[in-house]
């Protein structure tokens, strides 16, 4: 045998040996029997957004179009600083919103950077559904919107105006943990015939950069679902999120065999690895599998999320301190 035919048999063997135990010895999943009961479960206590992604549910309305009619209902409220109208701008006071969208196909649209369009969710769904493409950016994903009949208008509320006003008065840099200035509405519903799928919206960090992009937009961030396992959002701060791949790495763990908390936890303390002590920022994951078991873990104490199946309830989840 060539010395160079032997080499890469060698090492694809070698590869092969590291990569299966961890990659292809996953935990089989079970086929749901019985009726299924849909679910509905997103970040912080966001009640009605819950309540009509919910309805929409039992409706009828698959689980895609129950999300994005439920995150739709923060994206249209005024006082949510967060999210769509209203939501807080950037440094040099414009709002920019960002979104992804993913369905029990495995496919997945978003768009980033977006200004004067405040229902990003559905933006992000069109893109997945009447594009070629999964991501559209800035002016061209609001040129798209306005072709697909979305109407443009200003996003910065008075309110809003005024907070940018006064903070340009310091000009202090620095997100509060669990103070509603970057805290991102993340959505995963089951419909009953068992298919799980999602949506994120954001307004991102409060006085960001112009052009900043955080992790709720990107698939396997700040959303990943995959429709044999279950699926994970998560909020807080972006940039974090990101350096770990947040969402993809809970489902993969689940796929491992964990718990959808024990998988939350197992993704916060990647974070920690990498940030040791007390980290002066928050991060929280919220997961559901294929059963509807839900797990929901944060760095810091102080994150809910909404959990609507038989009753509508904010539950606190648990925190690594």
């Amino acid at each position: 045998m060539k010395r160079r035919t032997f080499i890469e048999k060698s090492t694809a063997t070698t590869l092969g040996a590291l990569i299966a135990p961890r990659f292809f010895n996953s935990k089989k999943i079970s086929p749901l029997k019985g009726n299924i009961q849909p679910l509905v479960v997103c970040t912080w206590s966001f009640d009605k957004a819950s309540a009509a992604a919910l309805k929409a549910l039992n409706d009828g309305k698959t689980s895609l179009e129950a999300a994005v009619e439920g995150v739709a209902i923060e994206e249209n409220n005024p006082y949510n600083t967060t999210v769509g109208l209203g939501g807080a701008p950037d440094r040099e006071g414009t709002v920019s919103l960002d979104a992804c969208v993913m369905n029990h196909l495995g496919n997945c649209g978003a768009v980033l950077a977006v200004e004067n369009i405040k229902n990003v969710a559905a933006l992000a769904q069109a893109v997945m559904e009447k594009t070629p493409h999964v991501i559209l950016t800035g002016n061209g994903a609001k040129n798209f919107a306005l072709e697909q009949g979305f109407v443009a208008e200003n996003l910065l509320t008075e309110e809003s105006k005024l907070n940018w006003e006064k903070w340009l008065k310091t000009a202090n840099y620095q997100p509060v943990i669990n103070i509603e200035n970057h805290d991102t509405i993340g959505m995963l519903c089951r419909d009953k015939d068992g298919n799980i799928e999602g949506a994120c919206t954001t307004s991102g960090l409060a006085y960001k950069m112009k052009g900043r992009v955080g992790d709720s937009p990107i698939i396997g961030s700040g959303l990943f679902i995959d429709n044999q396992i279950g699926g994970a959002v998560a909020t807080g701060m972006g940039e974090e999120v990101l350096k770990t791949v947040g969402s993809f790495l809970i489902v993969e763990l689940m796929r491992q065999g964990k718990t959808p908390q024990e998988a939350c936890e197992e993704a916060v303390a990647r974070i920690l690895e990498k940030n040791p002590g007390k980290p002066n920022f928050q991060v929280a994951y919220l997961a559901m599998n294929k059963q509807g078991t839900v797990g929901a873990y944060s760095i810091h104490s102080g994150f809910t999320y909404m959990h609507a199946q038989e009753e509508n309830k904010i539950i606190k989840a648990d925190a690594a301190f």
